[in-house]
């Protein structure tokens, strides 16, 4: 939990653990996340929430005022889309989107400082075994020999943590990874590094019949990021080489 509040900093919507403010007592979080094999789940199970109040349910047996019901492991890159794309629709008419639920956990990596830059060096976080075969190779071909690969979100963070990159290659599709976070994170310590991103729904991000709400996101996300390229799954050697071609 303490890696999903960290990562959600600076984001449209960040969350953290509910802390109420002293003397209002009718205060409310506005999300429940409830392990069904607590104790306290037999309270939260015979008793509605609040209104406004959504309850995320993890485990079997969830009530029926539960609004998401989750299996382990939990998905939680999916679970944040799922709550920003909530609080920002409830929010839009005042023009309100960057919704703080309460100060996020502080940060517990210690970045210090860099290593030496001229290690030539790339991230590739999400990818799968076959795609990620082909990137190593083209990493290589294009004087990066040094290739870290990352299949969680913890892990991802531990290596920006450790090394200097000058390459990322970050993938929307595994929701059990905040791509989007580590994406700013990555951004925020290379500044001048190339950040990539890849999807099989690339070629629909900005297509009529995406979403509104997601094609918005993904637009603002980008930019505000500085996203250099979002490359469709699987790779295309053309559009990869003329990526790779400017490190």
């Amino acid at each position: 939990m303490n890696t999903v509040f960290r990562l959600s900093r600076e984001r449209e919507v960040s969350y953290g653990p509910w802390r109420a403010a002293s003397g209002l007592l009718e205060e409310m979080p506005p999300v429940l996340l409830v392990d069904g094999d607590c104790a306290e789940a037999v309270l939260v199970h015979a008793r509605a929430p609040r209104p406004g109040q959504r309850l995320i349910w993890v485990g079997e047996q969830a009530p029926e005022h539960a609004w998401r019901v989750v299996a382990r492991p939990i998905a939680w890159a999916h679970l944040l889309h799922d709550l920003d794309a909530t609080f920002a629709a409830t929010q839009s008419d005042s023009g309100f989107l960057d919704l703080d639920v309460s100060q996020p956990a502080p940060l517990d990596i210690e970045l210090g400082e860099f290593p030496s830059a001229e290690v030539r060096r790339a991230l590739v976080v999400g990818i799968a075994a076959n795609e990620s075969g082909y990137l190593r190779e083209r990493l290589t071909q294009a004087a990066v020999p040094y290739i870290d690969e990352a299949p969680s979100t913890e892990r991802a963070a531990e290596c920006m943590a450790q090394h200097h990159y000058l390459c990322g290659v970050f993938n929307l599709d595994d929701h059990h990874i905040d791509a989007w976070g580590l994406m700013q994170l990555f951004r925020q310590r290379y500044p001048e590094a190339m950040t990539l991103a890849t999807s099989e729904h690339a070629q629909r991000f900005a297509g009529p019949l995406t979403g509104w709400w997601h094609r918005r996101r993904v637009r603002a996300h980008t930019r505000r990021l500085g996203v250099s390229g979002l490359l469709a799954l699987p790779l295309q050697p053309p559009v990869v080489s003329r990526y790779l071609e400017m490190l």
